[in-house]
Formats: C-alpha cells, structure tokens, sequence
C-alpha cells in the first residue's frame, strides 16, 4: 500500500500544473465575455489616399498633340499601363476616410500614335480638350477656337 500511496501522490503533483493551466484559461476566456462594449470607444482608423490625384488644374495643361513625357511630366505616372493597349493611360483615385469610401475618380489618358488624342473619364476636362468621339462629337483640331453655345430658340407662341 505505500506503493499505491506513492503513485498516487506523484500523479496528483504532475497533474496539478496542467489543471491549474485548464482553469485559468477557462476563467480567461470567462473573462473576455463580460467585457462591455463601448459605443464611444472605436479603434481608429486612418485616412487611405490610393492612386493618382489629378485635378481640374492639372487637366487643363493638357492640349492636343503633347507628346507621353509631356503628359507624364503634367499628370505624373499613370497607375494602370496595359500591355495590350499602349494607347491608353489609366489614372484611378480613392480616399477612404475613417474606413470609408468617401472619394473615387477615374481619368483615363487616350493616345493616337505618341501623341495626345483625349481624355476620358469622372474630372471634366478643360475647354481646350476635345470631346470623346462616342459622346457624338469629333475630335476637334488642335488649333481650332472653342465654339460658341447656340443661341437660344425664340419661344413659340402659346396656344388657346
């Protein structure tokens, strides 16, 4: 029986550590339930500026016939070059305040050669710019004056 009394004893001691362990991390995780949550106490999060921010200023350098270093030089280095379609710039923006999409742009830069031929996309370009030929207009010269806006109709007389 001493023998018995004395595995006995060396099994409780070696378990002692590992439920002591058990306990704790079940009283820890206990813990962690019971925590109130705080409407006030947010984690913060950061202001996430992603792309190219080109503005209204920076467009309106921009004419007809510039060469790709000339507007690479005015609107910086574009975030999306294609492989396949080396005619084409792709200028895209986010900003994301506190976690939220706030602001989102696209200015797409289109080449006819090496030279500039229009500019697509959410920033309106200056008067200097051509429009898209898909917005009914043709491309206007490079030289050629802004046209004047139609005058209006004279009002047709109202009927009885």
């Amino acid at each position: 029986m001493h023998v018995a009394g004395r595995q006995a004893r060396y099994h409780l001691a070696h378990m002692k550590k590992p439920l002591i362990s058990m306990t704790f991390a079940a009283l820890l995780v206990q813990g962690c339930g019971n925590i109130p949550i705080l409407p006030f106490l947010k984690p913060y999060k950061i202001d996430i500026q992603q792309g190219n921010y080109v503005t209204q200023d920076m467009l309106a350098k921009l004419q007809p016939g510039m060469t790709r270093s000339q507007v690479r030089f005015a609107l910086g280095t574009p975030l999306i070059v294609d492989p396949f379609r080396t005619d084409r710039w792709d200028y895209a923006y986010t900003f994301a305040k506190a976690g939220v999409l706030t602001e989102q742009r696209t200015v797409t830069v289109v080449f006819r050669g090496d030279v500039l031929d229009r500019i697509e996309g959410d920033v309106v370009a200056g008067a200097n710019i051509s429009q898209s030929p898909a917005a009914g207009n043709a491309p206007a010269p490079a030289n050629a004056a802004t046209p004047a806006a139609p005058a209006a109709a004279p009002a047709a007389p109202e009927k009885k």
